[in-house]
């Protein structure tokens, strides 16, 4: 259900954010039965080079919602396999053809287009509302306790009264911000430039891979193009581009597998997307009345795809844990500490990987360290199993609970 924002709104559970996680969550809530609306600050879900990997863990989750056929009739692409191109030489990083999934595979997905399938199919819901274009800047509070939020939409203020707020308005939350909910923040050495390269035949068979010394190309199959990313030191980005788009240009063309003349369609710095990779997680997750889950919680670096996945997870915990305290209109802050204890080992666990593995070597250990480690992964056959399984499923999976149709 869709609604002109004109007086002030009563729901049960507000939702700040129209990513992955808050239209997982609000679906879920909406099918149990329990009011929600979710605000979004955009007009629609249309953006480039977004998380757009659907793992398995994810995939499982849709087919237990019963979604998952409509779903894959959406275009995608699938990679039963992630592919490093180490001296030459093709190896498999993750194999995702052993898990005990349904699918297993990752689809490569628009972002836009699973986050349009998720709205349409809450909006069947009478329980779910969707409000765009509503930029959340303040939370109300009654008595110490979050009891709603104000919004700016293009028809004036809103004023949305609840039992809980929930923030999955990513890693810059306002929700976060305004609950002032500390965080540790573990930085990162690294930064992502987005860019897109036509398909040619001829080019590598591979649904996503990394190429160049140190792997710090990134090549994922759209269909029609390439969604390519290079890692660069992080605060760079200024700094290439004084230095000129031609230049970059011809050090990208050291590493891509193109030839020179591929990259020519890339004529402005426009055509190149900065991504700034940050890693930090809160120490509290919730006070009474506000729950932060997803990159609201914890912001993710991009090695291995996996932020949208732990969000979804994260929203299916979420929903387990609060459907029956909302139903019953006892909801506690207990119960929102417990969706951190449930969430707390899959994330810090993840990103206890994601920081070792973006973390730089002493210059003599360079070039050793990590080639002995590509060499081991491409010589065994359970090292990309291993790695396929964490990616693929990640360190806690959920299954949806309290459905009702």
């Amino acid at each position: 259900m869709s609604q002109s924002p004109t007086a002030p709104y009563a729901t049960t559970c507000c939702i700040v954010g129209g990513g992955p996680a808050g239209l997982m969550l609000g679906y879920l809530l909406a099918r149990a039965g329990i009011d929600v609306m979710v605000l979004e600050k955009h007009a629609d879900f249309l953006r480039d080079f977004r998380g757009d990997t659907i793992h398995p863990s994810t995939l499982e989750i849709m087919h237990q919602l019963g979604l998952l056929e409509e779903l894959l009739a959406l275009p995608h692409q699938c990679a039963e396999t992630l592919h490093a191109e180490i001296a030459g030489r093709d190896i498999t990083l993750a194999d995702f053809t052993h898990l005990p999934t349904r699918c297993k595979f990752i689809a490569f997905m628009p972002q836009w287009e699973f986050l349009n399938f998720l709205a349409e199919k809450a909006a069947v819901f009478p329980e779910f509302t969707l409000i765009k274009s509503a930029q959340v800047h303040q939370l109300l509070y009654d008595r110490g306790q979050v009891c709603g939020v104000l919004a700016e939409t293009p028809e004036g203020p809103v004023r949305v009264r609840c039992q809980l707020v929930i923030g999955t308005d990513g890693r810059n939350s306002v929700v976060r911000e305004q609950a002032m909910l500390s965080s540790r923040c573990f930085g990162s050495p690294r930064d992502v430039l987005w860019m897109k390269i036509a398909k040619k035949p001829g080019d590598p068979a591979w649904s996503m891979g990394h190429t160049g010394p140190k792997q710090n190309f990134i090549m994922i199959d759209r269909g029609e193009y390439w969604q390519c990313g290079y890692s660069v030191d992080k605060g760079s980005f200024e700094a290439l581009q004084r230095e000129g788009l031609e230049k970059f240009l011809l050090q990208i063309a050291t590493i891509a597998p193109f030839q020179d003349h591929r990259l020519q369609d890339i004529v402005s710095w426009d055509q190149v997307k900065l991504l700034s990779i940050r890693i930090d997680r809160l120490d509290q997750w919730a006070k009474p009345g506000v729950l932060c889950i997803g990159d609201a919680a914890h912001a993710m670096s991009p090695i291995g795809g996996v932020g949208v996945n732990l969000a979804i997870q994260d929203a299916v915990a979420t929903a387990n844990v609060i459907i029956p305290p909302l139903r019953s209109q006892c909801l506690q802050l207990k119960h929102l500490l417990r969706v951190q204890r449930r969430r707390s080992f899959p994330t810090k666990a993840t990103q206890f990987l994601q920081i070792k593995m973006s973390q730089r070597r002493p210059k003599k250990r360079q070039g050793s360290g990590g080639s002995r480690l590509m060499a081991r992964v491409g010589n065994s056959r359970w090292l990309p199993r291993l790695f396929g399984r964490i990616i693929g499923l990640g360190f806690r999976r959920e299954t949806p609970k309290h459905l009702a149709d």
